[in-house]
């Protein structure tokens, strides 16, 4: 009886190990101070110094309406550039505002720092006060995404100097190697105290 229990904990824990393969992250950079790099804010996840968070303060509303209301983030030049480690795969989606008419481009590659191959890229539409907003320069929100294949290791956010922002930045980055390590172990471990207990 204990084995058939042991068996079935088993082929649980390995139906998991697909759901567990890969995790899902929405960067919404509430935390983050105005004016202030991103930085390493996020474990495993680096900006480089042009991602600066930005919250609305005494000199007026900067944003409004934005998915995630206390910070959002913006370039304030090419180099904004988001990289992750590990790596993600699959789909980069975000909420973006624009505050003029100027276009600005996304790209995804599979290097670390905006290097490597260009797995993928977007240009964002003119959105500037579209939907009879005008409360503040970034007021109209669009979520947008793109599916790329292979592993990616940066996105770069384009340099419209201040001209565009974002929120709710969502990633599937894949586990760290332990992880799923340890997860097999402990299944391997599962199996082999159960084949003891039917030998004994």
């Amino acid at each position: 009886m204990k084995t058939l229990h042991l068996a079935a904990l088993s082929a649980a824990l390995l139906a998991s190990l697909p759901a567990l393969a890969n995790t899902s992250v929405v960067l919404d950079f509430e935390g983050v101070d105005s004016f202030a790099p991103v930085a390493d804010f996020y474990a495993g996840i680096s900006f480089s110094d042009a991602a600066l968070g930005l919250k609305n303060d005494e000199l007026g509303p900067y944003f409004s309406n934005a998915p995630t209301p206390g910070t959002v983030m913006f370039a304030t030049d090419a180099s904004a550039v988001m990289s992750v480690a590990k790596g993600f795969i699959g789909e980069v989606s975000f909420y973006y505002s624009a505050a003029s008419s100027a276009l600005d481009v996304v790209t995804i590659y599979s290097g670390l720092n905006g290097t490597g191959s260009e797995l993928g890229s977007i240009s964002l539409s003119k959105n500037a006060q579209l939907g009879g907003c005008s409360d503040s320069a970034f007021c109209n929100w669009q979520r947008i995404s793109l599916t790329f294949s292979g592993m990616a290791h940066s996105v770069s956010f384009g340099g419209n100097a201040g001209n565009v922002a974002f929120d709710n930045v969502a990633i599937t980055a894949v586990p760290e190697p332990t992880s799923a390590l340890l997860m097999a172990l402990g299944g391997a471990a599962l199996l082999i105290g159960a084949r003891r207990r039917q030998q004994a």
